[in-house]
Parts: C-alpha cells; sequence; structure tokens
C-alpha cells in the first residue's frame, strides 16, 4: 500500500546503479551478474553493476575482472577498510554514478524481471520501491523454515513499532532514487541491520514509498552469509535508534 500520492512529481531518471555486496561468491556472480546485466539491456535501461568485493578469501576478484569482458556495465570495486555486509553496501552506494539504485545479492536469489519493476515505479515519482515476498502475488521458494519464522516475527514487530503496512521490511533488495540515499546518512549498521536501517529511515524522514510483490529463491551455490544468532541484538539496536528518531526528533531530519 503506498504511503502517500507520489506528487510533485521528481526528475527523470538517467542511470539505474545495480549495488551487490559479495563475500566468497565466486560460484554465483557469473550467473547473477549475468542475468543482471542480460535484462536490463533487453529493457533499454541505462545501468550499472556495482560489485562489492568484500574482503573475499576466494576467486571472487578475480571472477569480476573476467565478467568484466563479457558484461560491459560491470563496474566491480573493493572495499579494503572494515568488511561487513552493511559497510560492503555502503562502498557501494559511495561509488555509484547513478541518480537511482537498486540493492540485490550476489546469489541470485532476487528478480531482475523485478529489479525492472521497480525502475519504472521510480520513474512513475516514487523515492523507494520496497519488494514484499509476503504480500498477494509474492513468492519464496526453498526458505528455511527457522529463518521463515523468525523472519516473520521479526518484522511483525518492526510493523507494530512504527505503526507501517510495510511487512518485509528485513529484505535487501529495495530501489532508492539518490536524493533518498544521501537524505538518509550516516549510515550506522556494519552488519546486515542496514537492510532495515535505510528503509526504515526513509519512511520516517517522509520520503514517498509504495510496495509490490516479489519473487525470492535460496540460493543454489556458495554458503549463506546471514547467521540469525549474530544479528538480534544489532537488528534491534538500529530499529531502537530509528523509532527513537520517528517519536522524538521533532522532525529535525525529514525531507525538506
Amino acid at each position: 500500500m503506498p504511503s502517500a500520492v507520489a506528487t510533485p512529481r521528481p526528475p527523470p531518471l538517467t542511470l539505474y546503479s545495480v549495488v551487490i555486496p559479495a563475500h566468497n561468491e565466486e560460484e554465483s556472480l557469473p550467473a547473477t551478474v549475468e542475468a543482471i546485466y542480460r535484462t536490463l539491456f533487453r529493457e533499454n535501461i541505462p545501468h550499472e553493476i556495482v560489485v562489492v568485493d568484500d574482503g573475499s578469501t576466494d576467486r571472487t576478484w578475480a571472477v569480476l575482472q573476467d565478467l568484466q569482458r563479457t558484461v560491459p556495465s560491470l563496474a566491480p570495486v573493493q572495499n579494503l577498510g572494515p568488511h561487513g555486509f552493511g559497510r560492503a553496501v555502503v562502498c557501494g552506494l559511495n561509488h555509484i554514478q547513478g541518480d537511482a539504485c537498486v540493492i540485490m545479492m550476489a546469489d541470485a536469489s532476487d528478480s531482475p524481471d523485478d529489479a525492472v519493476r521497480y525502475w519504472r515505479l521510480l520513474n512513475e515519482g516514487w523515492e523507494c520501491v520496497f519488494g514484499s515476498r509476503f504480500v498477494k502475488g509474492g513468492k519464496v521458494v526453498d526458505y528455511p523454515r527457522v529463518k521463515l519464522f523468525i523472519n516473520r516475527l521479526a518484522n511483525f514487530l518492526v510493523r507494530i513499532g512504527f505503526a507501517i503496512p510495510l511487512n518485509d521490511t528485513t529484505n535487501a533488495f529495495k530501489a532508492y532514487r539518490r536524493t533518498v540515499i544521501e537524505g538518509c546518512r550516516p549510515f550506522l549498521s556494519p552488519h546486515f541491520n542496514l537492510t532495515v536501517e535505510i528503509p526504515l529511515k526513509a519512511i520516517v524522514r517522509g520520503y514517498t514509498w509504495t510496495v509490490i510483490p516479489i519473487t525470492w529463491q535460496n540460493r543454489k551455490l556458495g554458503e549463506p552469509k546471514l547467521k540469525i544468532s549474530e544479528m538480534g541484538s544489532r537488528y534491534f539496536f538500529i530499529c531502537a535508534y530509528v523509532w527513537l528518531e520517528k517519536y522524538f526528533s521533532r522532525g529535525d531530519f525529514r525531507k525538506r
């Protein structure tokens, strides 16, 4: 459900930046990057694919160098500083050239066709487009049951705490106009809690947003990077931080 009517219409977009954090993803990256490139090229979407090698110890960087020969829009970078999912995403956001961006996973769990739908909605005037796997038309494939239960519980608590209809806040696969990214800085989350920091800040700070159903499928290659046991307190911290901003900042950080 949209947050508000997306008016006045923001300026038209010229370049779509795809940001992909990657840690030890040598097996998954070729299929992921090539599928994104083929889809965006087919749809005539001007784009760049910014893959961030986040301190990989396998051949991730060498694979990215090889992929540049066949994927001209690929712009790989290395995160040489402290590592972590959130730090890698922010590194990618610091390198984008586009006026809109989408965050996607290296393991091919996100659909490039959904990324196209995000782009079109951003061009209709929305400042943020959020995908949900758990609304009518959404789909998950091979989601581990324990992780699914924890996911639904966490998203329920976020919905209640922030009084919002979004039911898939924890999913990283979301798209933003660049003005939103700049308006939500600085980012505090070094790990997967960045997946809730950006959308919650965008909502609290008054950017327009809408939700569409998306498809998610579990990785087929490589090892999952999200460790639920390590993330509970980190998610709580960042949600509490943004919650305090929502209810006690008196609008000091809202979009102007």
